[in-house]
């Protein structure tokens, strides 16, 4: 293996969790065919967040080595819904909603890949060609048994929560996509591994040599514990205005910042190594990290300019040198008003007492963004972002969210 070759087997190799089978990538790669790669997306809602870009990063790594990306939108199988790593049926979307959400996603996958070099597909463009004879012939390749082994589905069937016959589809027309496509290497998430093996074996049963199945790990939302998901509302648009971006980003925990570092900066690993070895010797700030962080995601979308405009808005708002560097960022969703009497008791919880949120009221103790607050019935809700001050040894960093 050459130079260049084992350079661009360690780009790929990079964050991914899993090569299958890696000897077949590397012959790939030592052949320098232009190899065709897919990633396919089902557009279940309007915006692509930052998980899907840990995939799109990686479209683009293969872009930039000179291969052939075609970024997969789903507006077929988003019909069904994918199953993996699901523990219930999900909902059927409109297939209106799926056309204008295809649209969105054709639209903001350019933030990150190369439009010139980049082709966008439909799966429904021969999904709804396929007769019914051609579904059936499909749906006999695999057996219940079969789809039983599929670590979702044998969680639900043992406790005894449905599977409508519909989601069994769902890994065949997924591995269809690949037969259509003729892909040379599929990129999944670790969720997705069923699917992309069984896209081997259909090109195979067509005479296909099979793919690469390329598996990235799941990255954890806002909450640290589940998948980035809209529908969960743990998860950062990459469509988010700057300043929301920022904030999202320094609303994370530190343990998870490193995360995102792993899986989503382009920095290379012995920067991050290093800055990692210098906040756990307390000789860097991890709130500082996270900053840098965040200015890196709000310039990879919105460009320099606002990303240092955000930083500097973030750190003029919330960097008060009179109390501890270390502020917790409070995330809340609102709707309507929400008075600081409610804040402080109810979300927040720090005072028990409307008695005592008065007294320190009438000492002028309570403030927002260091004015002072007069009134209990005061509206917080009229900033989406603000300083909260209880005392001289509470602070919060407030983002209120509709």
């Amino acid at each position: 293996m050459d130079k260049d070759t084992k350079q661009a087997l360690e780009i790929i190799k990079r964050g991914s969790d899993e090569i299958i089978p890696e000897d077949s990538f590397k012959k790939l790669l030592t052949s320098k065919k232009k190899l065709t790669v897919k990633a396919g997306f089902d557009p279940t809602s309007a915006d692509l967040h930052l998980g899907h870009t840990v995939l799109i990063n990686k479209l683009k790594a293969f872009q930039d080595l000179g291969h052939k990306v075609i970024f997969l939108i789903g507006d077929f199988t988003g019909l069904i819904g994918d199953p993996s790593g699901v523990n219930e049926t999900r909902p059927n979307i409109d297939e209106k909603k799926l056309a204008e959400n295809s649209k969105t996603y054709a639209d903001q996958v350019f933030k990150i890949l190369d439009k010139k070099k980049t082709k966008i597909k439909f799966n429904s463009s021969w999904f709804k060609k396929m007769k019914p004879d051609e579904f059936i012939k499909l749906s006999s390749i695999m057996t219940v048994a079969r789809m039983l082994e599929r670590d979702d589905f044998k969680k639900r069937y043992e406790n005894n929560k449905p599977i409508s016959l519909h989601e069994f589809l769902y890994p065949l027309l997924q591995a269809q996509d690949s037969v259509e496509i003729k892909a040379d290497v599929e990129l999944g998430g670790t969720d997705q591994k069923f699917n992309l093996l069984l896209g081997r074996k259909l090109q195979e049963d067509h005479n296909i040599k099979p793919q690469v199945c390329i598996m990235m790990p799941i990255l954890e939302g806002l909450d640290g514990v589940k998948k980035m998901s809209k529908s969960l509302d743990n998860y950062i648009s990459i469509s988010d205005e700057p300043n929301d971006m920022f904030g999202k980003v320094m609303s994370i925990s530190d343990d998870l910042m490193w995360r995102y570092y792993d899986l989503l900066s382009f920095k290379n690993y012995e920067d991050i190594a290093s800055v990692k070895q210098m906040c756990s010797q307390d000789k860097f700030n991890p709130r500082d990290a996270k900053i840098d962080l965040a200015h890196e995601f709000v310039e990879r979308f919105h460009g320099q300019d606002k990303a240092d405009k955000a930083k500097s808005n973030f750190i003029s708002r919330f960097q008060n040198k009179n109390i501890t560097d270390d502020i917790p960022l409070i995330e809340l969703k609102t709707v309507g008003e929400l008075r600081i009497i409610d804040l402080i008791i109810n979300n927040l919880k720090v005072i028990k007492s409307t008695s005592e949120v008065r007294r320190l009221i009438s000492q002028n103790a309570i403030k927002i963004d260091s004015k002072p607050i007069t009134t209990i019935d005061y509206d917080c809700s009229t900033d989406s972002e603000f300083l909260l001050q209880i005392g001289k040894k509470k602070a919060y960093k407030i983002l209120l969210r509709p």
